[in-house]
């Protein structure tokens, strides 16, 4: 354990302390990062109120112990300077930690954050497939003049060449559907988990092994979490989610994860707490085979 006492609270840390990074699978990455929210506001406060609701988690979730693993949370970015600038310094946390054959747990923030893991995923050597869950495509080029809006994220991806599979959407433009369908982006749309269960292999076959899941909050209904910026309603339930997420991810190799737009409301905890046990869960269901080469 680091003995000197911290500045900045620690997921988990009323459980297992702050131990070494070294020691650690899990990096949490707090990235309070907003500046093109165009609705709601407060995902600046998202990481924090994770953090804090996190020091209420069980460490058992049910099936498995993932703090066993080792989870160390990184000093929260600072954004104090140019949105270029702000995504170089998440791509560069997030680069060192996958140097280290680490898993980075990026907590934000508005969905911008992304980009910056989606820079560092793209000089890996393994070819990586982003999974999105979400009730926006976000697949606009650019949004209000800015192409870092977070309404622009998965065409930042595409940008890249990843491949992409959506889940949960159910608001975007005509513009996003032409590209979704010029682009033959693989998705499944929130009205179809109404109308027919979850199937067994969800992915295509030729799709990467290698995975990298942004979660955007406001995939759950918001009868789950309320707390985000841009609720739509229709979204998936709690369970279904995680059900979801297991058939993602079986036979796949998660290389790391977002879960982002979480906007805090003062004294409502329970979007807090839900988003938290999000982000636990999924730890749970990443590979202890985890390896990729930098």
């Amino acid at each position: 354990m680091i003995k000197d006492a911290k500045k900045y609270l620690g997921f988990l840390s009323s459980e297992i302390g702050y131990p070494f990074p070294e020691t650690c699978l899990f990096h949490i990455i707090p990235a309070g990062y907003e500046a093109s929210v165009s609705y709601g506001t407060g995902t600046k406060n998202g990481p924090k109120a994770i953090i804090e609701a996190s020091q209420q988690l069980e460490l058992f979730n049910g099936h498995s112990v993932p703090a066993d693993k080792g989870i160390y949370t990184h000093p929260p970015l600072l954004f104090n300077k140019s949105c270029e600038e702000n995504i170089f310094l998440i791509e560069n946390t997030v680069s060192s930690v996958l140097k280290k054959n680490k898993i980075p747990v990026i907590l934000g923030g508005e969905h911008t954050v992304s980009v910056g893991a989606f820079r560092a995923l793209s000089k890996m050597k393994d070819r990586i497939g982003i999974i999105q869950l979400d009730a926006h495509a976000d697949l606009r080029d650019s949004y209000e003049g800015n192409k870092y809006s977070h309404a622009c994220v998965m065409k930042r991806a595409l940008d890249h060449n990843f491949s992409i599979a959506q889940f949960g959407i159910r608001s975007l433009s005509y513009d996003e559907h032409l590209l979704r369908k010029e682009k033959n982006i693989f998705h499944i749309d929130a009205d179809i988990f109404a109308e027919q269960d979850i199937p067994k292999h969800i992915l295509p076959d030729l799709f990467p092994e290698n995975i990298y899941i942004t979660f955007d909050v406001d995939c759950l209904d918001p009868s789950v979490i309320s707390s985000t910026g841009t609720p739509v309603p229709g979204g998936l339930l709690w369970y279904q989610a995680l059900n979801l997420l297991k058939k993602i991810t079986k036979d796949r190799n998660i290389v790391g994860f977002d879960v982002v737009e979480l906007a805090p409301i003062a004294m409502h905890h329970a979007s807090d707490f839900a988003t938290a046990r999000l982000v636990y869960e999924i730890m749970g269901m990443v590979s202890q085979e985890f390896r990729i080469q930098s």
